[in-house]
């Protein structure tokens, strides 16, 4: 019965993908590539029982664009979220900074719902989570871009690219926390680990304030360890809101209009101010220390994990896109062609030269997925 549960549910997961060229997966599992239901390595599995974590149990990912690496969280018994595994990353593109628009060759920054429809089994990256970029908040400031993703292959175009060896163990992990019976899970990305001493170097950025607002969600969730609530009002993240103590109904957020009132978790709330405090402290005694200021502009190309360097040397290369910074005009994109004389455009997926078949209440989806498939 379980086993028949889990298959099911497979199957589900990649029908509601729609990224299969002819028909959607419905009728028989055998459909899904071998890579999509690999089993976790008996390595990672060992570390999932002295940890004290579920085999289905949900997970948080966390990504640094500037130490390139991702994080894997998994709720253990007592329902608290615990490192599982940092992964070096083997490729991001752009600047650090949040993506504006399509073309700009940057990785997301923010928080995202990654559901099963985001899972790609049949990504010529070997597998790929879509992030969902752009979310309500980058929808609300305008922010344009699609198909930004996490995957394999090591080549990124304003996406996260792990190895395929990597990619294979990530995806695993996402699709058995949704087969634990969770509906999604939350991707936080950011510039760098946001610490009093990263921020006071990148003081002069005109992202600051963006990611001192990132930094809050950030607190919420290394301050108590659980996944923080995320709603997006006034063009703003908000984290972790609940309804006034005098009101019956829950808030009901726009994420382009005014805030309604709320008040924070107080739970959340007090744990995070306290790191919040001594974090700002921190920070202003570096910079009163006039602790060296990192350029705004780096001038090159994204990011590798140093673990990286001597594998694939040459991958990170001088900008050949105009310097990013969210104060400059938009401007048309520079085509760009990596060392190895592949397309930034390299497709996701097979081909979609055949008639599909899908269920239509997924056509929305499907257009975007033909109308750009990068990475």
């Amino acid at each position: 019965m379980i086993r028949a549960t889990v298959l099911r549910a497979l199957v589900l997961m990649a029908f509601a993908a729609g990224l299969t060229p002819v028909t959607c997966l419905g009728e028989n599992s055998d459909r899904l590539p071998t890579k999509a239901t690999k089993e976790l390595p008996p390595e990672l599995l060992s570390v999932l029982r002295q940890k004290k974590m579920p085999k289905y149990s949900p997970i948080v990912v966390r990504l640094f664009k500037e130490e390139a690496e991702l994080e894997v969280w998994k709720q253990d018994t007592t329902g608290l979220f615990q490192i599982l595994k940092i992964y070096p990353i083997c490729r991001w593109s752009g600047d650090l900074g949040p993506k504006l628009w399509e073309g700009d060759r940057q990785a997301p920054e923010g928080f995202y719902t990654i559901t099963p429809e985001l899972m790609n089994p049949n990504s010529n990256f070997y597998l790929a989570i879509n992030v969902g970029y752009p979310n309500s908040f980058d929808k609300a400031n305008k922010r344009d871009g699609s198909l930004l993703m996490i995957h394999g292959d090591c080549s990124s175009s304003g996406c996260y690219a792990m190895t395929d060896e990597q990619i294979s163990e990530i995806y695993s992990l996402a699709r058995d926390s949704f087969l634990g019976g969770r509906p999604s899970f939350q991707v936080q990305a950011y510039p760098f680990r946001l610490t009093p001493a990263n921020l006071a170097r990148h003081r002069n950025s005109p992202n600051l304030a963006f990611w001192k607002m990132l930094k809050i969600g950030n607190d919420h969730f290394e301050t108590t360890h659980l996944e923080p609530k995320v709603d997006v009002c006034n063009r703003l993240y908000v984290f972790d809101a609940q309804p006034p103590p005098d009101s019956r109904n829950p808030p009901v957020f726009n994420p382009a209009d005014k805030c309604p009132a709320f008040v924070v978790n107080p739970q959340i709330a007090r744990q995070a101010l306290e790191k919040q405090r001594t974090d700002e402290i921190e920070y202003a005694q570096l910079v009163q220390d006039n602790v060296p200021a990192a350029p705004i502009y780096s001038g090159l190309d994204g990011g590798m994990n140093k673990a990286f360097l001597a594998q694939f040397p040459g991958r990170v290369t001088l900008s050949k896109v105009l310097p990013y910074a969210s104060y400059l005009p938009q401007l048309p994109p520079i085509p760009w062609i990596d060392n190895d004389g592949s397309l930034t455009s390299k497709w996701f997926g097979t081909s979609f030269s055949k008639p599909i078949v899908c269920d239509l209440a997924r056509a929305s989806f499907l257009s975007s997925v033909l109308a750009a498939h990068r990475c």
